[in-house]
C-alpha cells in the first residue's frame, strides 16, 4: 500500500515568555489560539477544511472543560472541528504532533492542526480537601505547576531536577560540561533573537495593560538571562 507522506503545511508559535513575566495575564488557551490562527493563515486553508485539532496541555487547572477546544474555538475555528487536549508531560506537544500524523496516515483525517500550549504563571493553587470540608484546624495549599507538572507522581515531593542529577550521575556529565552547554545554548538563542531567525515562526501577541496595549513579539528569557 502505498501511504502519501505528511507534510506541515505552515506553523507559527507565541513568544515564549517567562514565569509571571510578560505573558503572565494571557492563558494557555488564549496563547494556543493566537498560534492556531495565525498558523492557518499561513497555511492558506478554509478554516472548514480542518479535521480536527489536537493541542497538549501539561497543566490544564482552571483553563475550563477542553482547553484545546477553547483554543481551536478561539482561532475562529468552527464548532464542527473535532478538537482533543493532551497530556503526555514535557512530550504533550509532540505526542499531539505525533497522533496528527497517525490520523492523517491512517486516513482518518486530512488536515490536522497539532501543538502545544501552556502558562505555569496561572497554573493555580489548590485546597484539595475542601471538597468535604477541611472541618478542624490548618489547612495547605498545593501548587497545581508542581503537584501536576514537576513533581513525581509516585514518589510525592521528589522534583524533576532530581531525575537530572541520576542521568548526570549514570552519564558522568559533568557540571562544567552541563555550564558549557547552556552558554552556548544561550549565546546561540541571543544570536538567532539578534538575527531574525526566529521572526518567521513567531506571531506577536497583545498584551492589554493599564498603560495600554504591548505588543509581545520576542522571546523573554534569553535578554532576561545574565549568567555571570
Amino acid at each position: 500500500m502505498t501511504i502519501d507522506p505528511v507534510v506541515i503545511a505552515a506553523y507559527a508559535r507565541t513568544p515564549m515568555g517567562g514565569m509571571q513575566g510578560a505573558l503572565s495575564s494571557v492563558p494557555a488557551t488564549k496563547l494556543g489560539s493566537i498560534a492556531i490562527k495565525a498558523a492557518v493563515e499561513r497555511a492558506g486553508v478554509s478554516l472548514d477544511a480542518i479535521d480536527q485539532v489536537i493541542m497538549g496541555c501539561v497543566l490544564p487547572g482552571a483553563l475550563g472543560q477542553a482547553p484545546a477546544r477553547q483554543a481551536s474555538i478561539g482561532a475562529g475555528l468552527p464548532l464542527s472541528t473535532g478538537a482533543t487536549t493532551i497530556n503526555k508531560v514535557c512530550g504533550s506537544g509532540m505526542k499531539a504532533t505525533m497522533m496528527a500524523a497517525e490520523a492523517i496516515i491512517a486516513g482518518t483525517s486530512d488536515i490536522v492542526i497539532a501543538g502545544g500550549m501552556e502558562s505555569m504563571t496561572n497554573a493555580p493553587y489548590m485546597l484539595t480537601k475542601h471538597r468535604s470540608g477541611a472541618r478542624l484546624g490548618h489547612d495547605s495549599l498545593k501548587d497545581s505547576m508542581f503537584l501536576d507538572g514537576l513533581e513525581d507522581a509516585y514518589e510525592p515531593g521528589r522534583a524533576m531536577g532530581s531525575f537530572a542529577e541520576e542521568t548526570c550521575t549514570e552519564y558522568q556529565f559533568t557540571r562544567e560540561q552541563q555550564d558549557e552547554y547552556a552558554l552556548r545554548s544561550l549565546s546561540r538563542a541571543k544570536d538567532a533573537i539578534t538575527s531574525g531567525a526566529f521572526t518567521r515562526e513567531i506571531v506577536a501577541v497583545e498584551v492589554a495593560g493599564r498603560s495600554g496595549v504591548t505588543v509581545i513579539d520576542t522571546d523573554e528569557q534569553p535578554g532576561n538571562a545574565q549568567p555571570e
